[in-house]
């Protein structure tokens, strides 16, 4: 996944917001199963921590990558645990879906290797904030414990790519 040849915005608001590319899928999705959706995209990420884990310039922090990813997976999980038959909602969510992996291959497709980090950063504190606020929906208090839960792993990945970030001088 190298990262050179990868263009820089002129200006960091100028990077895609995952915000903007899912918050319009989300809302066509039943609210009890938003969730489920989320956890697809956790999935996603901790496959792109693992790749980020191989780049050469971050080998450094390869330990840490790793674990963003496996806290990315364990949010996952722990939202698969909160719905009965998940696997079928989610196999639901991919046929309505379809394109939801090449959607989230465009927001980090052709930037750089620093601006990438910045994207996801960025998209592990919504992450925390989404939790949040599935926490204040949630009528059951172990999905409000879950999703609070939830919303603590996004916020540590957040701290390890905002290190990252303020640590390696990219070019």
């Amino acid at each position: 996944m190298g990262s050179q040849g990868k263009k820089s915005p002129s200006n960091k608001s100028d990077l895609p917001d995952i915000a903007t590319a899912i918050g319009p899928l989300l809302a066509e999705i039943a609210k009890e199963h938003q969730p489920l959706f989320v956890a697809i995209a956790e999935r996603m990420a901790a496959t792109r921590y693992r790749l980020w884990a191989k780049e050469a310039a971050l080998a450094s922090y390869r330990g840490r990558l790793l674990g963003c990813a496996d806290r990315e997976e364990d949010i996952a999980s722990r939202i698969e645990g909160l719905v009965p038959e998940s696997d079928a909602v989610q196999r639901q969510l991919h046929k309505q879906f379809p394109n939801l992996q090449e959607l989230n291959n465009q927001i980090f497709a052709e930037w750089s290797l620093q601006d990438q980090l910045t994207i996801q950063a960025r998209g592990e504190r919504l992450g925390a904030a989404t939790w949040r606020s599935f926490a204040a929906q949630a009528d059951d208090q172990s999905a409000q414990a879950t999703f609070a839960a939830c919303a603590a792993l996004e916020e540590a990945s957040a701290e390890v790519l905002e290190e990252i970030l303020g640590a390696i001088p990219f070019q």
